[in-house]
């Protein structure tokens, strides 16, 4: 049993807590049990689960492994000393701000040979699934991809809190390049709009437009034109009866027992590096871009 810790009590930590109470019957994620919850604030016991202390968890030998479910300015830190002290570590996307912070920090799991896992559900809905059986075989000739949202504090720069989206093209069209980016942003009305031209090994472009500020609802809107059709929405799927976050708790749980093979591990380290260097590079075109304007 690898007994855990969930760092961070927002809707992903309630969820991770949940799973783990009653995780998947027959699954590698049985072998998960939660033995406390961290948070800043001083809290009642969540679904029955206790806050302990980061110094507790840190010193504890049944706890094995910790779930870091805090905002993305504050994951780098936690992975990090769970990392430094021998714990297996699951954080939701992005792990780290830049590219060099989430090497060094797969570095550091693998010299200390326990599992870092960076959760990716935006590949496991059963949209974003059909999408990509659809697409298969199809040649990309340009495509567009717009999210708009809500704005939140604490989750950075677009190209890393929407790195969700950057990860759906780098799955569906391969590796890609940046070719420009640029950044309009209103901090009094908190509105940001990120555009990045992006191209991929064929030489065909997306655009890629991360849209956040008041009243903006959660919405994808796409349009990828290939060689035989053209797509604007997304494919209706039928509702999958294992939610994503238990699909991802059982990829991890597989992970810590070794079931997952060396080169799908090796693949997805390849992808996840990958999109953490786009988005570093747009977030570099962006800055200039913004000073040029200033």
């Amino acid at each position: 049993m690898f007994g855990s810790v969930v760092v961070g009590i927002g809707t992903a930590g309630f969820v991770r807590i949940r799973d783990m109470l009653a995780p998947l019957p027959s699954s590698a994620a049985e072998k998960l049990t939660v033995k406390g919850f961290i948070s800043r604030r001083i809290l009642e016991e969540q679904q029955g689960v206790k806050q302990i202390t980061v110094e507790d968890a840190l010193s504890r030998d049944d706890i094995k492994v910790a779930f870091v479910c805090t905002e993305n300015a504050a994951h780098e830190e936690n992975i990090r000393v769970f990392l430094e002290a021998g714990k297996h570590v699951c954080v939701e996307y992005p792990m780290a701000m830049t590219h060099k912070t989430a090497v060094d920090l797969w570095d550091l799991a693998q010299e200390k040979g326990v599992v870092l896992h960076e959760e990716h559900i935006e590949l496991l809905t059963a949209d974003f699934k059909q999408l990509k059986k659809d697409v298969a075989g199809k040649r990309l000739e340009e495509g567009f991809l717009h999210f708009t949202g809500p704005l939140k504090s604490g989750f950075g720069f677009p190209a890393f809190s929407g790195i969700a989206r950057l990860t759906w093209l780098v799955d569906l069209f391969g590796e890609l390049s940046v070719t420009a980016a640029r950044m309009e942003e209103d901090q009094e009305n908190k509105y940001m709009k990120m555009t990045a031209q992006l191209i991929t090994k064929e030489q065909k472009p997306l655009t890629w437009i991360e849209e956040w500020g008041p009243g903006l609802p959660r919405a994808k809107d796409i349009n990828f034109r290939f060689d035989s059709c053209t797509m604007t929405q997304l494919p209706p799927a039928t509702r999958e009866p294992v939610g994503i976050f238990m699909q991802d708790l059982v990829l991890f749980s597989q992970k810590l027992l070794g079931q997952v093979p060396r080169d799908q591990l090796h693949a997805e380290r390849r992808r996840v590096l990958h999109c953490l260097e786009l988005a570093d590079r747009i977030q570099q075109l962006s800055l200039q871009g913004s000073a040029q304007d200033a």
